[in-house]
């Protein structure tokens, strides 16, 4: 476990809460100022990440919750009184400004992959929860608050993914969670050599792992299996995958969406392959485009984004290639 350093911030903040003014860090420290200078009580003038309440886990500062008061002084007011602050990586101790999001109590369930995958789990389906919300309450799965830790930002990074990951995949138990569920979330990201970029002074691979054996993600955050993806053990080549490539074949999947090929590209000297996909039903942007290349013995697969119309995806597949694009501008062009 590495201990994150309390002065190791980029930006801070003064808030007001409820009566008390704090000093608010982007890394989910806080400071309480006294009420009365001459008199400041104990737990005034001390960079803290709080105490964790023993009952529902969240680090409070004087029995005043410090998600709430980050979430304030660096993400603005809620919509409304109704809404509460979201852990996106369910870790509540994770008190980083990125970790958190004003979400009303049911979107807090449904638009949370990893919380979503959890009630699945307790309850049995969506349909079942939302039926009958109280089925939530005997989870054991809430009340594991052993695992949670204050985090550093790699740290941060690499457990959002594990556990999105985790979300993702189509067979999960209540297993998951026994042992040491902590060592399993914290691990660091996937370290290839020669795969690492510098930012803000921190190391970070620019690598995400997938759900298929021998094939990484590079800007491309939530993990996907690719059905498509020749064996690991077999001779990494691109040749190979664009054959099994078929137009209509899945080429990435993840829990909520897939995307099907439409078109495939190879270089003519073999280093890049490009797939022009349709995403699953109610994708807000239904085109999307990739590329592929082989790098270290791994698939590294890249996106290159996704797109409102088909033609703003085949004007960025000419581009890749270095080709000229006639078609003249489109509407992805201006947004």
């Amino acid at each position: 476990m590495s201990m994150v350093d309390i002065n190791d911030f980029l930006r801070e903040e003064v808030y007001t809460y409820k009566g008390e003014t704090y000093s608010v860090r982007d890394n989910g420290a806080v400071m309480r100022h006294p009420l009365n200078v001459a008199k400041p009580r104990p737990t005034d003038l001390k960079w803290v990440f709080g105490k964790p309440n023993i009952k529902h886990g969240y680090l409070e500062i004087a029995a005043v919750r410090v998600h709430r008061i980050v979430a304030l002084a660096f993400l603005g007011e809620p919509e409304t009184p109704e809404h509460v602050v979201d852990h996106i990586d369910t870790n509540r101790h994770n008190n980083r400004p990125e970790n958190l999001r004003w979400l009303t109590r049911l979107e807090n369930v449904l638009n949370n992959p990893i919380t979503l995958k959890r009630v699945e789990l307790v309850c049995g389906s969506v349909e079942r929860f939302l039926a009958n919300p109280s089925l939530l309450g005997a989870s054991t799965l809430d009340t594991n608050f052993s695992w949670m830790r204050t985090v550093t930002r790699e740290e941060a990074q690499a457990s959002l993914e594990r556990l999105q990951a985790w979300a993702s995949k189509r067979d999960t138990s209540r297993s998951d969670f026994k042992g040491q569920l902590g060592e399993w979330v914290f691990q660091p990201p996937l370290k290839v050599q020669g795969f690492s970029n510098y930012h803000n002074g921190y190391a970070y691979s620019d690598l995400t792992e997938s759900l298929t054996a021998g094939a990484v993600q590079r800007k491309w955050r939530v993990p996907a299996e690719f059905p498509c993806c020749p064996l690991i053990g077999q001779d990494v080549s691109l040749t190979a995958y664009a054959q099994k490539l078929a137009v209509g074949a899945v080429f990435a999947q993840t829990h909520f969406s897939e995307s099907k090929v439409v078109e495939v590209v190879i270089s003519q000297d073999e280093t890049s392959l490009w797939v022009l996909c349709a995403q699953g039903e109610g994708a807000v942007k239904p085109w999307s485009l990739a590329q592929i290349t082989c790098e270290n013995g791994l698939y590294v697969h890249t996106s290159l984004g996704t797109f409102f119309h088909k033609d703003g995806a085949e004007k960025q597949l000419h581009l890749a290639q270095g080709l000229e694009w006639t078609g003249g501008d489109t509407f992805d062009d201006y947004c």
